[in-house]
């Protein structure tokens, strides 16, 4: 159990730093707290819902993960490497990919409540 609960303060301690000084985190969070509210006027049902929020759950887990990325080959090393521009240009890729996909839900979703099918 105390594995558990060090593994939560670890997070919270994570969160309050990305909260505090990464802009995309930040932005996340603003699109999340945005998201939440609008999703349930944009969707027709709870799954529709879940998938809306899901998403953008999707999108800031990838940005932590991204972050992490980038923080551990800093740590490393801040001078040019082509390794290292890889792995962070591989994480950013991978935020670009859950920006299409959060684009691609919430733009059916809403395509779907204009003209009345269900999600």
């Amino acid at each position: 159990m105390q594995r558990l609960i060090d593994a939560f303060f670890n997070s919270v301690r994570a969160f309050r730093k990305l909260a505090v000084s990464e802009k995309a985190f930040q932005q996340e969070l603003m699109l999340l707290a945005l998201a939440l509210p609008l999703g349930w006027f944009v969707s027709i049902s709870w799954r529709g819902y879940a998938l809306l929020i899901g998403a953008v759950l999707l999108l800031i887990m990838v940005e932590v993960l991204n972050t992490g990325i980038e923080a551990a080959c800093d740590a490393f090393s801040r001078e040019f490497n082509v390794d290292i521009q890889l792995a962070k240009d591989c994480g950013s890729l991978a935020v670009l990919i859950s920006v299409v996909i959060v684009a691609g839900v919430w733009g059916i979703a809403i395509i779907e409540r204009i003209i009345g099918l269900p999600i």
